[in-house]
């Protein structure tokens, strides 16, 4: 799961969420440095990569993709289940989706001074192309694919994966309400227990 997922699964806990959130651009044990609840969130964020990569649902998934996009067939399924997210919020949230998008983006702008450079760096096209709702079409999603491509170092058309996703639109959304209703309650445990 990519941005959008992390935030929605720290459940209305700034820290975690702001933890959650930056976890990919925080190496190693430098998160010790970070105040308890961004370190918890971190540390969930790690957990649910850990649990989605595993998950069989998701392996059933991302190997629909994995002859055309090798390495990248993961990244896809992150991106494939925050378009799922986002595209249902309605059942997962009472907060609209643009609303529930624009108080994350008060929330990192008043936890500027502790965000990582990536972060930064990241935060003007964030905002400005408003990613966490544009999850919500495939135009959306192709578009941020589209900026995605741009990053990586061995060009993949990463944008062509939405065809799969297409072609395969139910089987995906099938297998990403299982496994959201499991890593929800994965993460429930995990934020009690540490």
């Amino acid at each position: 799961m990519n941005f959008l997922a992390h935030i929605y699964l720290s459940e209305d806990n700034e820290a975690i969420a702001i933890g959650n959130f930056i976890a990919d651009s925080v190496k190693g044990k430098s998160y010790a440095k970070y105040g308890e609840g961004i370190r918890k969130g971190i540390v969930i964020h790690r957990s649910i990569d850990f649990f989605m990569d595993t998950h069989p649902l998701v392996k059933q998934g991302a190997d629909r993709l994995f002859p055309t996009f090798r390495h990248y067939h993961l990244v896809l399924m992150d991106m494939f289940y925050d378009h799922l997210l986002a595209k249902n919020w309605h059942r997962y949230s009472k907060i609209p989706l643009d609303v529930y998008a624009e108080n994350f983006y008060r929330l990192l702008e008043k936890n500027i001074a502790i965000l990582p450079d990536k972060i930064l760096r990241m935060m003007p096209h964030l905002k400005r192309e408003n990613w966490l709702v544009q999850y919500a079409t495939l135009e959306g999603l192709a578009f941020i694919l589209y900026q995605m491509n741009y990053r990586i170092r061995h060009k993949v058309d990463l944008v062509s994966g939405i065809e799969i996703f297409k072609q395969y639109e139910k089987e995906y959304e099938s297998e990403f309400e299982v496994f959201f209703e499991e890593v929800q309650a994965f993460v429930h445990e995990k934020i009690i227990s540490i």
